[in-house]
């Protein structure tokens, strides 16, 4: 996880204040000069320090006589999906995010992040976990450790491998744990705020409480998933097919031992020998366009499903994303099980 203020540097330091950060950061050696308000100067490498000496300045000059006063960087909220990639793509392995008024509110660095995507992330961590008792009995199931850590973590930790910044956690039985163990997110480079629920809502109805999302898209995933989700490729696909809403879908193969007969009036049309038929089940994570939330009633129990059903009524695009990697459900003790042999053979 990138250190925002190991790369940031007053725009009063001298060059030699400039090189001892530099030379702390090794291969991802590049400096923002910043004003009193952290709004962003100019940046600074190894190179602009040794271009400065070759025209005589010192090691004691201030760092402004050598800066890049046109640094490139990415705005919050502004930048298209299509922008970041190519300068992931490109020369531009670590840049500072600035908010409106221009203050550096991220530094991401390409060779640890995989994107940046333009999302805010909810996650759903408010259900009782009933079917793990007694594991959760005085532990929320989000707080229930998959290896070296919680369940949600992973989770957390995925969508943020993805630059995703800006979280949402919706609790409720034992929710101060969980609110206690992440706090405001800043240990990892994040935003996270908690939406509480008085009551019951359902899978979604809690998002109906938030109203200050920062992005036009919104992902909603639930806390107990075990995935290596490539969220990129996800959004991506989103975009493409201008949808409304996509859901995770994970395909299920039946196979039927016997021929299978199709039939009219008892008359034979076709048959099949042996047929396999793929079916798709409901992953529980959404990506949606944040207008698509006006939809959900406040202060009721309301599912995505209820969602999902309202926005085919009013022929909205409503998607499904098939998902090629690994997926699973935490909801009963053999899946918790198979979690912990899973997250050592998966790559995630």
């Amino acid at each position: 996880m990138v250190n925002i203020k190991q790369h940031l540097l007053p725009h009063n330091s001298t060059i030699k204040d400039a090189l001892v950060k530099l030379n702390v950061l090794g291969k991802d050696a590049i400096l923002f000069v910043v004003d009193n308000k952290d709004a962003l100067l100019g940046s600074l490498t190894d190179g602009d320090v040794r271009r400065g000496f070759l025209k005589g300045v010192t090691i004691e000059d201030n760092v402004n006589s050598i800066i890049q006063e046109k640094p490139h960087f990415i705005r919050k909220g502004e930048e298209s999906i299509q922008k970041i990639i190519k300068d992931r793509d490109g020369d531009f392995k670590t840049l500072p995010v600035i908010n409106k008024d221009n203050k550096v509110v991220n530094v991401l660095n390409f060779r640890k992040l995989r994107s940046y995507l333009p999302i805010d992330a909810v996650i759903m961590a408010g259900g009782k976990g009933t079917r793990l008792r007694p594991l959760t009995l005085t532990t929320p199931k989000p707080l229930l450790k998959v290896g070296d850590k919680p369940i949600i973590e992973h989770n957390l930790d995925r969508l943020a491998l993805y630059g995703i910044d800006d979280f949402w956690i919706s609790v409720k039985y034992l929710g101060e744990q969980i609110e206690n163990y992440f706090g405001d997110g800043k240990n990892k480079n994040t935003k996270i705020d908690y939406v509480w629920e008085d009551k019951p809502l359902g899978t979604i109805g809690a998002v109906s409480k938030i109203k200050n999302f920062s992005h036009d898209y919104v992902l909603i995933t639930n806390s107990d998933i075990l995935t290596n989700l490539d969220y990129e490729s996800f959004f991506l696909d989103f975009i493409d097919q201008a949808a409304d809403l996509s859901v995770v879908t994970i395909p299920y193969q039946v196979s039927i031992p016997y021929a299978v007969l199709e039939t009219s009036d008892r008359h034979l049309k076709s048959f099949k020998e042996k047929p396999t038929y793929t079916y798709y089940s409901n992953g529980g994570i959404y990506l949606m366009k944040k207008e698509v939330l006006d939809l959900i009633p406040e202060g009721e129990f309301f599912n995505a499903t209820d969602l999902m059903e309202k926005l085919i009524e009013n022929k909205s695009k409503v998607i499904s994303y098939p998902l090629a990697g690994y997926w699973l459900d935490i909801g009963k003790q053999e899946d918790f099980e198979q979690a912990q042999i899973d997250i050592h053979k998966v790559k995630f």
